[in-house]
């Protein structure tokens, strides 16, 4: 297994912009550093060449008839050595071999020694006799610049002079080249830090802007969006990003603003209406309910029609008050809250189930000691029977329905689940909102019917008892699970 190591790109957009002032900075350094040491390296080897030229074959020629020694401090009639650069190279060779070859002293008198290997017998033999300077490393005496000659008697005369002060004057410009564009780059990036991040800063406060923005709890509906982001120069593309954000602030919070008054008259219109409602259904009630008491005799399609005019009454009747406790809840008045024995509202609601759906398996799942909740006893227990009838009414018979009952961290966690075929996959997103039905055709068997107030009841109040619903579905396994602080 291999594994490729990679540089860590940087994310936000400060980073990015540091990190490629600092890289062009670097490259642009680079290239200066370059050009520099090699210009200085051509500049001083130029210089080598033309102190070959102008010292020419002065001191090989001085070698030619062997009359020089490392002693000598005068030149004899054939070359003044006196003129030469301590550490000169002189070479004589005939017939490609070489024949003599000395090193001026430095200015200590001590002669570095001429010991050729065959390879720089080699070297000197292979090289061009054009009067221009080349270099070649002689292995005793390290890099020369050497220039070769022809001389009267058909001999080779070579000249060369050491490159170290060269190489010494490029690496010494390499090291100041480092140290300087370091601390260029150093200082370089900590002020194109300061600059660019007070150059975001307006982009930083937009950011802010927007965080806090994202924190509001915007799905209630009336919400005080925090003040605007900073206005900057409009010219800019910080300044223009600030006056877009800031239009989109206002055209969020004119939607919410109008959202929020429409919801409030339906909520509004739901509340009277259901008000108003009840006095009339249960008039209508009453009504059939006296005529069926009626003792003379009634034909039995009347008796029919009385009877489904009794049923419906009090269907509608139980719609109106659910959307009289929905419409309470929406404007936020408190439950009633008092110690409840949720084991024993499970209880009781299964029992119930149990009478209403005989043809369904019913299964309890609960702790040995008993689950006390704060909240309201009779929502609570509504909570149950939506949940138990959903569950009786969506599936078939035969299904096996559990609830399960139980306590952790402070939570006391109620699930009803069932194998049936499960809750609509376009249905789930919307399961827990009014008026959503999961199964639109009414089934032959089921009395009654629900109007898609059920599941909306359960979760309005699960959250006024600072709880919350959810739902987990699929063909043959459906949960619904309430939590609620214990």
């Amino acid at each position: 297994m291999t594994f490729a190591w990679r540089l860590p790109r940087p994310r936000t957009l400060r980073a990015r912009l540091i990190a490629g002032l600092v890289v062009l900075l670097a490259i642009s350094c680079a290239a200066v550093g370059v050009a520099a040491v090699v210009e200085l390296n051509g500049f001083l080897t130029r210089r080598l060449d033309q102190q070959l030229q102008q010292a020419g074959p002065a001191f090989p020629q001085s070698l030619e008839h062997g009359t020089y020694r490392p002693s000598d401090h005068d030149g004899d009639e054939h070359g003044d050595t006196r003129r030469q650069a301590a550490e000169t190279f002189g070479a004589r060779l005939l017939g490609g071999q070489v024949t003599s070859a000395a090193v001026v002293p430095a200015g200590d008198g001590q002669d570095p020694g001429t010991s050729l290997t065959a390879t720089d017998r080699a070297a000197l033999a292979g090289l061009p006799v054009d009067g221009a300077g080349h270099t070649v490393c002689l292995s005793k005496l390290r890099d020369y610049r050497l220039m070769a000659w022809r001389g009267r008697d058909g001999d080779v005369l070579v000249t060369g002079l050491p490159t170290e002060p060269v190489r010494a004057a490029v690496q010494r410009l390499e090291l100041v080249a480092v140290v300087v564009f370091g601390l260029a780059l150093t200082v370089a990036g900590v002020a194109g830090a300061l600059w660019v991040r007070w150059s975001l800063r307006p982009l930083s406060r937009v950011a802010a802007t927007a965080t806090r923005v994202s924190e509001l709890p915007l799905a209630s509906g009336e919400v005080a969006l925090p003040p605007r982001a900073p206005d900057s120069d409009p010219r800019s593309e910080v300044g223009r990003v600030a006056a877009a954000f800031n239009r989109m602030l206002r055209h969020v919070e004119d939607a919410l603003t109008k959202r929020h008054a429409s919801e409030e008259r339906l909520r509004s219109f739901a509340a009277d209406a259901s008000h108003e409602l009840r006095t009339p259904v249960a008039s209508v009630r009453g009504h059939a309910e006296l005529a069926l008491l009626h003792p003379g005799p009634v034909p039995p399609e009347v008796t029919r029609a009385l009877r489904r005019i009794k049923a419906e009454s009090a269907r509608m009747g139980e719609m109106v008050d659910d959307l009289l406790l929905l419409a309470r809840l929406d404007a936020g008045r408190p439950l009633e809250s008092r110690p409840v024995d949720l084991t024993r509202l499970v209880l009781d609601a299964v029992t119930d189930a149990r009478a209403t759906g005989p043809d369904h398996r019913w299964s309890l799942d609960l702790p040995e000691d008993p689950v006390m909740v704060p909240g309201d006893a009779h929502r609570l227990q509504q909570v149950l029977a939506n949940l138990l009838a959903n569950a009786r009414l969506h599936t078939p018979v035969g299904t096996k329905v559990t609830v399960t009952l139980e306590v952790s961290s402070e939570v006391a966690v109620l699930s009803v689940h069932d194998d049936g075929p499960g809750v609509p996959e376009d249905v789930r997103p919307g399961v827990f909102e009014r008026f959503t039905r999961a199964d639109h055709r009414r089934r032959p068997d089921a009395s009654g019917g629900g109007a898609g107030l059920g599941l909306s009841i359960v979760a309005a109040v699960a959250e006024a008892h600072g709880g919350s619903v959810g739902l987990e579905s699929r063909s043959g396994s459906t949960t619904f699970r309430v939590s609620l602080p214990t």
